[in-house]
């Protein structure tokens, strides 16, 4: 029987690719994209009309919207979150109504009907700065945001279904995921976005920091091994490359890819409060590997030159705008 899988989140950056993914597959995917009057799907408009993808819009903030969409579901992959740090600071109440209410709101809902699966989205963000590397499962967490508090929160309310019902969950916990689509409040795309335009001198925030990189066809493939694989239920799983780069690197080699001499300014305004940047995360993927046998495909040099050539593309660089920083 062909398997039926809701995907929340399936009109952003990594959603979208899931969901494509799924689709080559073979599976029947409810695509969840969030409620608005213009009929707007977000980057789920970039995907070919499929008899298999059904797009529903509404929002997992909602209790009972979401004891609707999860009927006749198998796999329920939970993506949908606000996931900007710096507009965390600015509207923190929004992120626990979302982050950690919708995912009660989806697990509850999984569980009224009848324990569907959930793989649960995270990020390498609960591990705020790195006490040691490379980062596994067990690393403790550290809410330096109120984003990565909020996350903490959701990883934390998807488990206890685990404890407390017996609700098959996963909490798959990507590190640093860029590629085609990504927000352009991300560094990747802001340095290509801002180069295309042909500046000379770009803004940029701290590029000392370092992060664990992973293409995003990378990490949808890593969110199927850990669906497809009952040993990953009741865990925590980490999606990384094993490696870390800082940013500084990452700007460099663009530049070199995009045959560009430009420079960087620091924009105050990119900078994190003190307290809250994170310095390094450098992800272990030893328990995904065993679990899955995953093993990250592409390299950075190889995703970035992927993920250019789509930025570089009229029809997609025309979504951007380099000279608004996005927080």
């Amino acid at each position: 029987m062909e398997r039926m899988v809701l995907v929340t989140g399936a009109d952003g950056f990594i959603g979208s690719h899931l969901t494509e993914l799924l689709l080559e597959k073979g599976y029947m995917v409810k695509a969840l994209s969030l409620y608005n009057s213009f009929n707007y799907w977000g980057w789920l408009e970039d995907i070919p009309s499929n008899p298999k993808l059904e797009i529903v819009t509404g929002d997992v903030r909602d209790p009972h919207f979401c004891k609707e969409i999860v009927k006749g579901v198998d796999i329920i992959f939970h993506l949908a979150a606000l996931i900007a740090i710096p507009y965390s600071y600015v509207a923190p109440d929004s992120y626990i109504d979302t982050n950690v209410k919708g995912t009660l709101n989806i697990c509850q809902a999984a569980k009224e009907s009848g324990g569907i699966r959930v793989i649960h989205t995270s990020t390498s963000e609960v591990y705020g700065t790195a006490q040691y590397v490379p980062i596994d499962e067990k690393h403790p967490k550290q809410p330096q945001s109120p984003y990565s508090a909020s996350k903490i929160g959701a990883d934390a309310i998807a488990m206890s279904f685990y404890n407390s019902f017996n609700l098959p969950v996963t909490i798959a916990r990507p590190f640093n995921t860029y590629g085609p689509r990504q927000s352009a409040r991300a560094v990747i795309p802001t340095i290509i976005i801002q180069i295309s335009s042909g500046m000379k001198q770009i803004k940029l925030g701290d590029l000392s920091t370092r992060r664990d990189l992973n293409f995003v066809k990378d990490v949808a493939r890593g969110f199927l091994g850990i669906a497809e694989n009952d040993m990953t239920i009741g865990k925590e799983v980490n999606l990384s490359s094993n490696s870390e780069v800082s940013m500084k690197e990452i700007f460099n080699l663009i530049k070199e890819i995009m045959k560009s001499d430009c420079g960087y300014l620091l924009d105050e305004e990119r900078i994190r409060p003190e307290n809250s940047e994170v310095l390094i995360l450098q992800g272990d993927n030893s328990l995904i590997n065993k679990l899955t046998g995953y093993k990250p495909e592409y390299d950075i040099k190889n995703g970035l030159e992927k993920t250019i050539e789509w930025f570089l593309k009229p029809e997609n660089l025309n979504k951007y705008k380099a000279s608004i920083y996005n927080i």
